[in-house]
């Protein structure tokens, strides 16, 4: 019943002349940590720092789900899910969130070793790699996907060791459907640094959609372990188990992942829907697509799923 909805899920939803929309955000404790914004369904990287505060913000910002990192040196880094769009903004635009974060939201093990290995990386990069890698995510902040290709490509025929810049051309190319580049690219990524974490994931959800689904597993299982509070390996390895059949495992980690981050990109809601559905459970199929609309109001089918809540609670 719900496979039309979760087939949408990795579609860009970006268009030209769509209004642009503010992200006002506040870390709480407040404090000065570096912000990323990544585009979580079309290719987009911007970057900031919050003031003593904790307040931060991005301008003329698409309407779309958008995942926000949030490092802090002596804490790690953590990521969550913010959806921007005219059912999220207020009447001038603005989206605003507080991110209340505990120390269980943040991986400090990966974050640490990226952040301490980046000087002995670069120091075996060509200076001009590592320019073409920076002058790309400028580009993908200006949204010229195609000029951000050219130079990770570029980055990437001048060091092929570059782990980064293969993950994010492989993230492109899964962010625009083309999987089997995006396969690639992710294994180009972890054969250069077998220990980074982004690719192995990125691996897990590109193997996933083109159904090569032991090595999913593989990954998937392999990047929850590593980072048990991801919501997006949680996510993942849930929709290989249901993939494989195994409902009560996949109920198990899509639950996870919807506790982690509820308003995650890949929709755990619509999946555990679906197999409450499969069992006959129709309240709780009802009760996960509640939850689902709250989180995504701009949802493009969001009346056909309340439609579909309506029918359940008969």
């Amino acid at each position: 019943m719900f496979r039309f909805l979760l087939a949408g899920v990795c579609v860009a939803a970006a268009f030209a002349g769509e209004p642009r929309y503010e992200l006002a955000g506040q870390v709480q404790p407040p404090g000065r940590a570096a912000i990323s914004l990544y585009g979580a369904t079309s290719p987009f990287t911007a970057t900031t720092f919050s003031d003593g505060g904790g307040r931060f913000r991005f301008k003329k910002l698409v309407p779309g789900a958008y995942t926000i990192g949030v490092y802090i040196q002596e804490r790690g880094e953590a990521r969550l899910t913010a959806e921007v769009g005219p059912g999220t903004a207020d009447s001038h635009g603005r989206v605003s969130l507080t991110l209340d974060l505990k120390d269980a939201d943040f991986e400090t093990r990966d974050a640490l070793r990226r952040q301490h290995a980046v000087t002995a990386t670069e120091l075996a990069l060509p200076a001009k790699a590592l320019r073409e890698y920076e002058d790309a995510q400028k580009d993908l902040a200006r949204r010229d996907v195609e000029s951000a290709v050219k130079r990770l490509e570029h980055a990437v025929e001048l060091a092929p060791q570059f782990s980064a810049a293969w993950n994010n051309l492989g993230t492109i190319a899964y962010q625009t459907r083309n999987f089997l580049r995006a396969e690639e690219c992710f294994r180009e990524a972890l054969a250069a640094d077998p220990a980074a974490y982004e690719p192995l994931v990125n691996l897990g959800g590109v193997l996933l959609n083109l159904r090569k689904l032991a090595e999913a597993m593989d990954c998937n299982l392999h990047a929850m372990l590593a980072r048990p509070h991801d919501a997006l390996a949680n996510s993942q390895l849930g929709m290989t188990y249901f993939e494989v059949g195994n409902f009560d495992l996949a109920l198990k980690y899509l639950e996870r992942a919807r506790e982690i981050d509820p308003a995650h990109f890949s929709h755990p809601q619509l999946m555990l829907a679906e197999i409450h559905l499969r069992r006959g459970e129709n309240r709780a199929a009802a009760d996960d697509l509640e939850d689902f609309v709250k989180h995504h109001p701009d949802y493009p089918q969001a009346e056909k799923v309340r439609e579909n809540i309506a029918k359940l609670r008969q």
